[in-house]
């Protein structure tokens, strides 16, 4: 690991702006196979990545594959099968308010890092840094997060894992306490995908829309419809894009309202229900239409990310136990995530 001073910038971490070192992030090991999980916004843009276990032993990795929408990464190392140790995956559905929990990572490149505390919320939502789109019930924590430990583990006192630390909120860019996890029982699902096929399968509506301010301005709550193309679940079923007509004229398209009955104010709201349907799921989608509200039948289509054929390479480290890794980059580009 090296570490160099860089210009500030804006930190999708903290959203505070901040000199960070070259190279910082967080990571475990998920299975005997070499496979190892971390925050997708950990790698991204990163031209050469390296694996360092407890041992200081160093191997070069290889993206298997990512789901930016979740910030979730998994990685493959090539690696003796008595270097990889997976940690034991828990469950995330039956945490508790005031719960011990531990955190595990590289915190400013200070690796063997464990801080403890307690599970401070339940059921909150943050940003995806790479898409925006919500990742839902996350847990927050009091345990000291910082940048470096994005990727890390977080553990309940059976040593079991229940969440990847993935953001702090903080004025200064040091924890202050309020830091957030993915739970585990929403990583697992990702990654098993991940490994089975490199990508990850989700719904979509095949649409684009405008932004949350621009409906705001028209008076109405929901989602503009900007464009359906004719191949996509929602063109197929007939929503109708916002386009001009023959003078030059804006004839504002559909307005989603609501999906299966959920209401919809915007784009966020969207997203989460999106979330919670599946492949082939067949909902009613509720348009404002001009004047008038319809309710419009719609399968979903999946949505296939493209798996990056650029090779990468890994680095991965553990504090206090191998199946923890310490994840080292190199990157190209000036704008750096951990």
């Amino acid at each position: 690991m090296w570490e160099q001073p860089q210009p500030l910038w804006q930190d999708a971490f903290t959203l505070d702006v901040l000199e960070v070192p070259q190279g910082s992030g967080s990571g475990f090991v998920w299975d005997k196979d070499g496979h190892v999980v971390t925050n997708y916004h950990v790698i991204r843009g990163a031209s050469d990545l390296k694996v360092t276990f407890a041992d200081q032993s160093t191997y070069d990795a290889k993206v298997v594959g990512f789901d930016q929408d979740k910030d979730v990464v998994v990685l493959r190392v090539d690696a003796p099968k008595d270097k990889l140790r997976p940690l034991p995956v828990g469950t995330s559905a039956d945490l508790l308010v005031g719960q011990k929990v531990y955190a595990i990572g590289n915190p400013f490149g200070l690796d063997h890092t464990l801080t403890t505390g307690v599970i401070s919320g339940l059921r909150r939502e943050i940003s995806s840094a790479a898409t925006g789109r919500p990742i839902q019930d996350v847990i927050q924590t009091d345990a000291a997060i910082n940048p470096g430990n994005s990727g890390g583990p977080l553990l309940d006192s059976s040593g079991n894992l229940i969440g990847i630390n993935t953001a702090i909120y903080s004025p200064s860019g040091a924890s202050s306490g309020v830091g957030f996890s993915i739970p585990v029982d929403t990583v697992s699902g990702i990654v098993d995908q991940l490994v089975k096929f490199g990508k990850v399968t989700r719904p979509i509506l095949g649409i684009k829309f405008a932004p949350d301010q621009s409906v705001e301005q028209l008076g109405v709550s929901g989602v503009l419809v900007l464009d359906a193309p004719a191949n996509g679940p929602a063109g197929k079923a007939g929503l109708r894009p916002t386009k001009r007509d023959a003078y030059g004229r804006l004839i504002l398209g559909d307005i989603i309202i609501s999906v299966n009955g959920k209401k919809v104010t915007n784009g966020t709201d969207l997203y989460r229900i999106l979330d919670q349907c599946k492949v082939g799921d067949k909902v009613t989608v509720e348009v404002l239409r001009g004047d008038h509200e319809e309710k419009i039948p719609l399968w979903f289509n999946p949505l296939k990310y493209p798996i990056k054929t650029t090779c990468y390479s890994l680095s991965d480290d553990g504090p206090l136990v191998s199946s923890i890794c310490f994840v080292s980059w190199v990157n190209d580009f000036s704008r750096k995530l951990w």
